[in-house]
């Protein structure tokens, strides 16, 4: 769903509630995890409040759950090297976020598709949350910029961001809207302080773990993709 349709899911736990024979529900999230970012800066912490209160509702409600979370998909991030509104590898520079060294989830969308297919009636993802964090797919941004730099036998100038440059934006560019200011206050905690993997998990829940005979498409792969094209 939408960012701005989020909340539209509550009509849905009410229903489900109502109806008392949904066997399982997975709400529309798969980015990072609500529950971990309370402390989310606005405007992107509206779209992790409005999770959160999903979240609740329905658990309040005793509704069978799993809750998925796939953090970064490769689509928006990886295929620009994480270059914000960029879907294409950069020829020339690159935008390293603070040090470039803050560890992040990234992941393939088909990828994330299988792994929640597998999970929705699995009795050990029952009312729990299941983190992707596939080995080969924890990678800094930096280290994304190498492996793509070996594969296209290229070296990018990295123009180095601060977090001060990167939050003035918000301010800079609230003509923009709302949903720009979003993005760029969501790069801040993916990029600047490596939120997609600055808690641990039980391995128990991690979707590589559960389910090791689905072969992930990891980070060079996906890269390697855009050499040729």
């Amino acid at each position: 769903m939408a960012e701005n349709q989020l909340l539209l899911q509550l009509k849905l736990v009410q229903a489900i509630k109502e109806v008392g024979t949904v066997k399982r529900f997975l709400p529309s999230e798969y980015g990072m995890d609500p529950d971990m970012m309370e402390h989310a800066i606005h405007p992107g912490s509206i779209v992790f409040q409005e999770k959160r209160r999903v979240r609740r509702a329905i658990e309040e409600a005793g509704i069978p759950h799993t809750f998925m979370v796939a953090n970064c998909f490769a689509g928006y991030f990886l295929s620009g090297l994480a270059q914000l509104g960029r879907f294409w590898p950069p020829k020339e520079d690159v935008h390293i976020y603070g040090d470039g060294n803050a560890k992040v989830v990234w992941m393939v969308e088909k990828d994330i598709g299988t792994y929640v297919i597998n999970a929705v009636d699995d009795p050990r993802t029952l009312n729990r949350t299941i983190h992707m964090r596939p080995p080969k797919n924890v990678f800094s941004q930096l280290e994304v910029v190498n492996i793509w730099e070996k594969l296209s036998n290229k070296t990018l100038k990295k123009v180095y961001i601060t977090e001060k440059q990167w939050l003035q934006q918000i301010d800079d560019n609230k003509d923009h809207g709302m949903e720009y200011q979003s993005a760029v206050s969501i790069f801040y905690h993916i990029f600047f302080k490596g939120d997609t993997m600055s808690f641990s998990i039980n391995q128990d829940n991690e979707a590589s773990m559960l389910y090791p005979h689905i072969q992930y498409t990891d980070v060079e792969s996906y890269l390697s993709d855009f050499v040729w094209a």
